[in-house]
């Protein structure tokens, strides 16, 4: 291959790439848990161990974080929620997949069975770059 391919080459997959990441802005679901004291390292051992290998697997996927709230800075967390589940993924069409999905059939229980009374807040936010 010689240096004007190559040149184009770049420029094609430069153009390419620009293309996919101005074609949508990913969403990011935030679940606020309301988790039985009694089943904390269930709850992380759920999501370590089943739920996080599962929905890593997803077309579309891009993050996951179990975040434990350490404090209240400003304002008040949802009562009783003291974890928060963030699930991102490229659209919202493939996190709906993945919800549909029989992995995922298999991986929330394991999560939802540690909430008291099955507690949880789930919003659904575009992100903005």
């Amino acid at each position: 291959m010689n240096r004007r391919q190559h040149l184009r080459s770049f420029a094609a997959a430069a153009v390419a790439s620009a293309a996919f990441a101005a074609a949508a802005e990913p969403i990011v679901l935030l679940v606020d848990l309301e988790v039985d004291p009694a089943r904390t390292q269930d709850l992380v051992t759920a999501y370590r161990t089943v739920f996080r290998p599962a929905i890593r697997k997803q077309p579309g996927f891009a993050d996951v974080r179990l975040l434990k709230l350490r404090s209240e800075a400003a304002g008040k967390a949802p009562a009783g929620c003291t974890y928060r589940l963030l699930v991102s993924f490229q659209t919202e069409d493939q996190r709906l997949k993945w919800v549909a999905s029989s992995d995922h059939q298999k991986a929330w229980p394991t999560i939802e069975k540690c909430l008291k009374g099955q507690k949880y807040i789930a919003l659904v936010y575009d992100a903005v770059s």
